[in-house]
């Protein structure tokens, strides 16, 4: 069964209320439960002493005038900063600062990501964000690696998600989903387990993103992002515990979220608008199902709804766009640029 066909048969799973397969299930087969329990005690061995905990990088922004964005950030372990020595080297604040530069009005960032959360998760921290942010701009997600190393089943964790998002959608709020990372890339993990994390994980994220498009939000495919960067700089990519990423990492990931969290605020240049998909670029109009299916299989490609001739779904599902997002065409700041000394101090809110 291709990718495309599992991601649509899980998210229709969660549509439906379903319990479907637990991540593990059917994928295991002959291999057993005793290779795989013996591959992760040697992966938790070699992977280092944990954090307490993560970095605070609640506050406001930049430098520019006006009204703050409004920017609210939910998730795991990635989108709380867990291995992020300072607060503005998470992703929320090297978000947050970007959107500051390119725009010249300050963001107030209002992070709710719990280390070690689940997709089940979200809806709480959805509350409690919105206990003092009536009304954010944007909302950006992390999620879906403890949901597959916690062997949630995917169609509850893509329940969760689609809940969450439609909620956020309902207030009338834009939200960017960074997919699952695939898993395959964290070097403690060895065969055969590593082949099973990547399956896993990449299964979930083209399912996350049938789900979130379909509830009205765009994704953006995480990937195997760092994994060239980890092979090759282990020592600057990793943070200390050997398996979170490191200041460096965390650019990394905000370096692909940003373009797309500025598109969805609708200030990222002549890349911001409905235009038309680059064939060149592998850009395209597809069923949801087919692209969520492509992106995974390139870190930072975006996945949002669309239409065909007026209508919004077709035959086979969700119209959806696949672009990838260019690194240029952001307008020039309409205020002072965030300075090295300015991304270093946030006020907090």
């Amino acid at each position: 069964m291709g990718r495309a066909r599992r991601a649509r048969r899980i998210a229709a799973t969660a549509a439906y209320g379903g319990g479907g397969l637990a991540a593990a299930g059917a994928a295991l087969g002959a291999l057993g439960w005793g290779v795989i329990k013996t591959e992760a005690a040697i992966a938790r061995r070699l992977i280092g002493r944990p954090f307490d905990t993560s970095p605070d990088d609640d506050g406001v922004y930049g430098a520019g005038h006006g009204t703050p964005w409004e920017v609210v950030v939910l998730g795991d372990s990635s989108a709380a900063g867990m291995g992020a020595d300072e607060p503005h080297e998470t992703v929320g604040a090297i978000v947050a600062n970007g959107v500051a530069a390119l725009t010249g009005r300050p963001v107030r960032l209002t992070n709710r990501a719990v280390v070690g959360a689940e997709s089940s998760d979200l809806e709480r921290q959805l509350a409690n964000a919105l206990e003092d942010v009536m009304r954010p701009d944007v909302v950006l997600v992390m999620v879906g690696a403890n949901d597959v190393t916690h062997r949630i089943e995917r169609a509850a964790a893509v329940r969760h998600l689609e809940q969450t998002v439609r909620r956020i959608r309902a207030l009338g709020c834009e939200v960017v989903v960074g997919t699952c990372p695939d898993l395959g890339t964290i070097e403690p993990i060895q065969q055969p387990l590593r082949t099973l994390m990547r399956r896993w994980s990449r299964d979930l994220a083209a399912a996350q993103t049938v789900a979130v498009v379909e509830a009205g939000g765009r994704t953006v495919s995480l990937g195997d992002l760092l994994g060239p960067e980890f092979r090759a700089r282990p020592r600057e990519m990793f943070s200390a515990d050997q398996f979170h990423p490191s200041a460096a990492g965390y650019a990394r990931a905000a370096a692909v979220l940003l373009p797309s969290v500025c598109a969805a605020l609708r200030v990222w240049g002549e890349d911001t608008g409905d235009r038309a998909p680059e064939p060149r670029r592998g850009e395209g109009v597809n069923p949801v199902a087919v692209a969520a299916g492509q992106a995974v299989r390139e870190a930072g490609t975006e996945v949002s709804p669309t239409e065909i001739a007026g209508q919004d779904r077709g035959p086979r599902g969700r119209w959806a766009v696949l672009l990838r997002r260019r690194p240029g065409g952001a307008p020039p700041a309409g205020g002072p640029a965030v300075t090295g000394a300015d991304e270093g101090a946030s006020t907090a809110g």
